[in-house]
């Protein structure tokens, strides 16, 4: 066996051969190395072994216990663009020029389609409100069945 030192790096090269035979303390700094990946990796796969086709893609619940008969503006309407609505279109804000804290200002969105586009998310309108989730189904239908009755003031 011969010896060749580079500067740097020391190896051993046997007779006949140009393929340097490594020392094995290379070997067990490699293994080491790439352990910490393993153990990584081992753990993402284990992580997803419990989920389920339900977890992964929940399927929407049906409207239970959504009572859509007998909506006002006032009772229903009002306290769910309360909630979700006036901390960007109210009176003083009125993001986008949408003011949504008076009876006018709702009614307006309702009768130009825009308050049940927007909050449905329905193609063609800018989803809201935005940077939140999407109100419940719930509270569309409610709002839904407010504008379809005239979106009065009551």
């Amino acid at each position: 066996m011969i010896e060749k030192t580079v500067p740097g790096c020391a190896v051993q090269v046997q007779p006949g051969t140009t393929t340097p035979k490594r020392k094995a303390g290379n070997m067990k700094r490699i293994t080491f190395a790439l352990l910490p990946l393993l153990i990584f990796m081992l753990s993402l796969v284990s992580a997803c072994k419990e989920d389920n086709e339900e977890d992964l893609n929940p399927q929407p619940t049906p409207q239970q216990n959504c009572d859509t008969n007998a909506i006002t503006y006032s009772e229903h309407v009002q306290a769910i663009l309360k909630t979700n609505c006036y901390s960007c279109h109210s009176t003083g804000i009125a993001s986008g020029g949408v003011v949504l804290d008076t009876h006018a200002g709702v009614k307006a969105q309702a009768d130009n389609g825009k308050l049940v586009g927007v909050v449905s998310h329905t193609a063609g309108f800018k989803p809201m409100p935005q940077g939140g989730a999407k109100l419940s189904d719930c509270n569309i239908a409610k709002i839904k069945k407010w504008v379809d009755d005239g979106a009065v003031n009551n």
